[in-house]
């Protein structure tokens, strides 16, 4: 696999992620309790022997930057291996990333450089579990120029999704971005639709020619999906690669967690008793930048009283479940629930503290927000939308870093009480 670059896509804004990506890229957003979401990326191309790795960075990419050099510092340059993260700079123009295409075409001459054979594109905030490696042997079995990654996917999914007909030798005929209507009907395989995954496995000598090509061109918006997959089908080989999931269950796990929803469910979907998207399988390790913490501790167990305890969750070191109740949640490193505090069905990032008989309900709350004696969260829509936190369209409250209780709020809670 030496003869493979990975070029991960992490530059985008995350706007439908607010307020969680006011202070970070998409990319870094905790995930899974000790995780960010780039990690899951970066270790389907550990597990598969990719370690030659650019990261393209654009927005708010300082948290970003430091879990990379301080967590994935495990490539050996004397081996060939490295990681590296490429800002925006300039050396093609006078703008930041115009999209992902043009992205990657900034950054040229640095893919030039490196004399790899084959390019493999990947977007740096999905959640799933893929062999790159079974990815590229179809690749050279079938002699192709583009080769793009698919999932089978309910047609009620395709309005949201980029999708490809395909021939019986799995080349790819068609592509529709985000179809709707009538135009959906062409695309239906017995019930599901083929889904672009945002994977992209070129020949680099290929890869170089189209950039070039879609940079010249004042019409395009330099999106692999919208604008290079549709204009190459005609005189490429560009066939599609079905997604073999490393989580090995019967169902196929891929999310993209883009929305503030599709985030929250991404994260409830880790606590179930038998997840398709497992954590702990050893077999396919999920690696991270693990901090020096000590163990998680529960406290206080007294008969009809205080009592620390945790049930369906994931509770990471650090945490200190001090006579609080947690149920079906998920909390990052460093998180304190204190006595008779409830949390129920949320995601704590680290560092949240939980005051004393505060209640919170399907919230997802910053890191290092402390939350006062006696608040409720997530039980008034009306009183949270109030306060001047984010509800969402399935009611996932959000309580972001600069929306942390005020005195008055403070006061609304004790009159409460």
């Amino acid at each position: 696999m030496n003869n493979v670059l990975c070029v991960l896509l992490a530059g985008g804004a995350g706007e439908r992620l607010y307020p969680l990506t006011r202070d970070r890229a998409k990319p870094a957003v905790p995930f899974g309790g000790v995780y960010r979401i780039v990690d899951i990326t970066l270790s389907n191309c550990v597990n598969s022997g990719l370690r030659r790795i650019f990261i393209l960075t654009q927005y708010k990419s300082l948290s970003l930057n430091r879990h990379i050099r301080f967590g994935w510092n495990i490539f050996a340059r004397a081996l060939g291996e490295f990681i590296e993260i490429l800002p925006p700079m300039q050396r093609v123009g006078e703008h930041w990333y115009l999209g992902t295409a043009d992205a990657v075409f900034q950054n040229i001459y640095s893919i030039l450089a490196e004399d790899s054979e084959y390019v493999l594109i990947l977007a740096a905030d999905h959640i799933y579990k893929m062999n790159y490696a079974l990815m590229l042997e179809q690749h050279l079995r079938t002699a192709a120029d583009v080769t793009v990654g698919t999932i089978r996917q309910p047609v009620a999914e395709a309005a949201r999704m980029g999708v490809v007909t395909v021939d019986s030798h799995e080349r790819i005929t068609g592509f529709i971005e985000k179809p709707q209507g009538e135009s959906v009907e062409s695309l239906v395989d017995n019930g599901f639709v083929h889904a672009s995954m945002g994977i992209y496995l070129y020949n680099t000598p290929t890869l170089i020619r189209i950039l070039r090509e879609d940079a010249l061109n004042v019409e395009s918006s330099h999106d692999f999906g919208r604008d290079i997959l549709p204009a190459i089908l005609r005189n490429h080989r560009v066939y599609s690669y079905n997604f073999i999931d490393e989580n090995r269950k019967d169902a196929q796990y891929w999310r993209d967690v883009g929305t503030l929803d599709a985030y929250y469910e991404a994260n409830m979907d880790l606590i179930s008793v038998a997840p398709i998207f497992n954590l702990y399988d050893l077999g396919w390790p999920i690696r991270t930048l693990q901090e020096q913490n000590p163990p998680a501790k529960f406290v206080f167990a007294q008969e009809g009283g205080r009592m620390g305890v945790a049930l369906d969750s994931i509770v990471s070191h650090g945490c200190i479940i001090s006579g609080g109740r947690v149920v079906q949640s998920v909390l990052s490193p460093g998180v304190r629930v204190n006595s008779y505090a409830e949390v129920d069905r949320s995601i704590l990032f680290p560092g949240v503290n939980v005051g004393r008989f505060g209640r919170l309900r399907r919230c997802i709350i910053d890191r290092d927000v402390i939350l006062p004696e006696n608040a409720q969260i997530g039980y008034d829509e009306e009183m949270d939308r109030e306060s001047g936190f984010t509800v969402t369209e399935s009611g996932i409250v959000v309580v972001s870093r600069e929306s942390s209780l005020t005195e008055k709020e403070r006061a609304v809670v004790a009159s409460l009480s």
